[in-house]
């Protein structure tokens, strides 16, 4: 279980009473002081829990220095939880956006802070961690992604800030220009991977809402592990190939066998390493089954995965080796880029 909330990292302290003083002019909040921690999870946006009272919301804002363009984009995260959540209850329910730079430096909003367990490198102390557990908590995963797709995107407001059509021909194309701007490292497999999912963009039709950052410390469980109450982290969700979104899940889903780096190229080994857990293959045919979508291409969408993963580890990277982050974590993420496009390479050769 990942460590849930921290006082606030040094640089990314929030403007306590510029917040305070917005809050009490925006929201219901009570007289008692506002108080400020941090999530120590994600590499990405900065997530604050704040808390008056009884009263508590959870703030999320883009990382400090010059990001991506079109990256952390806050109002697209708030717009899309505003439609998921009353569709897709583990979405959290939004509560306000504010574009006001002054408030803590940077576009933000507030969501609703739920409550429940979240999973990671190990259970919470006290667990009887059983095979059939682990099956269980893998089987929610699946029918999680199922009835996450099984949605109507046309019935939402999503089709104002997403492009069905194409969609696989310009993440391919996208995610390699991505690369290239933020390329700092020779790596040999990156060329091959790259050139390669060029060659074999599927032509799927279909399209649904993907979350496309769907892995286990996103989403929270019941304290009883028999419900998925809450998923986070919406930036990446648009309408697109369900399959890509199975494939990058599958990208977080570490096997035991599976080389080190990969297994613990961000820390501590996951959960899914653990006997019990389904193996890629099984969560695959199980969601192929439960959905009814052809999954026998999968090994496109996996290095594709395993590809898309790498790039947004170098984008950190790359904002590390500039001077533009100091966070130490961030020194060793070029080894972990390197370890995903071999995987990418593996993934390619046994489709060859």
């Amino acid at each position: 279980m990942r460590m849930d909330t921290i006082p606030v990292r040094k640089g990314e302290e929030l403007n306590i009473e510029k917040l305070e003083s917005f809050l009490r002019e925006h929201v219901d909040l009570p007289h008692e002081p506002l108080e400020i921690l941090q999530f120590s999870a994600g590499h990405s946006n900065l997530t604050y829990q704040l808390k008056a009272g009884t009263w508590e919301a959870v703030l999320r804002r883009p990382p400090l220095g010059p990001v991506a363009p079109k990256a952390h984009d806050m109002e697209r995260e708030y717009k899309i939880i505003s439609e998921i959540h009353p569709l897709f209850s583990p979405a959290p329910k939004p509560i306000l956006f504010s574009n006001d730079q002054s408030v803590v430096g940077a576009p933000f909003f507030l969501m609703e802070r739920k409550h429940g367990v979240v999973l990671d490198t190990c259970f919470p102390e006290g667990t009887e961690v059983t095979s059939e557990l682990c099956r269980d908590l893998s089987e929610t995963m699946v029918d999680q992604l199922v009835k996450l797709h099984s949605i109507d995107y046309k019935e939402t407001g999503l089709t104002g800030i997403s492009k069905p059509t194409g969609f696989m021909e310009r993440q391919v194309h996208g995610w390699i220009n991505r690369y290239e701007r933020a390329k700092t490292d020779e790596f040999k497999e990156a060329e091959h991977v790259m050139n390669w999912l060029a060659r074999n963009v599927p032509t799927n039709q279909e399209s649904t809402v993907i979350h496309y950052d769907f892995k286990f410390n996103n989403a929270m469980f019941s304290r009883d592990f028999t419900s998925m109450v809450g998923l986070f982290d919406w930036e990446m969700t648009t309408v697109g190939d369900p399959l890509a979104d199975l494939g990058v899940a599958m990208s977080y889903w570490t096997e035991a066998d599976d080389p080190y780096l990969l297994k613990s190229g961000l820390g501590k080994e996951p959960i899914t390493v653990q006997e019990g857990f389904l193996s890629r293959k099984e969560f695959i045919e199980l969601y192929g089954k439960k959905s009814g979508r052809d999954v026998s291409n999968m090994d496109f969408y996996l290095a594709f995965a395993y590809f898309k993963l790498a790039v947004i580890c170098q984008q950190i990277y790359y904002r590390y080796k500039k001077g533009q982050t100091e966070d130490k974590r961030f020194s060793k993420f070029h080894y972990f880029v390197n370890s995903l496009l071999v995987h990418g390479t593996n993934v390619i050769s046994k489709e060859a």
